[in-house]
């Protein structure tokens, strides 16, 4: 038996015994893995936030837009008759 039949065998006796056809138990799979990944993403991006957040309130301030000028109107093109 090719490596490959050995795989998909073990992989169809497993879909078997979580009630799943062979690409449901692949793709469960794959979904744990991009929420691993995604998991991981967070995480990291949360860490780098916490630890940069004061250096770039330094350089940029907390109001990067403030919208526009005293004394403007807001309006947008579809307020306009």
């Amino acid at each position: 038996m090719a490596r490959d039949d050995a795989l998909r065998a073990v992989a169809e006796e497993r879909a078997k015994r979580c009630g799943l056809s062979l690409q449901g138990y692949v793709a469960d799979l794959i979904e744990a893995d991009v929420n691993q990944a995604r998991a991981a993403f967070m995480a990291g991006a949360a860490s780098f936030l916490a630890a940069y957040t004061d250096a770039f309130e330094a350089e940029v301030g907390e109001d990067r837009y403030p919208g526009p000028p005293a004394g403007q109107a807001q309006t947008s093109p579809g307020d306009v008759a």
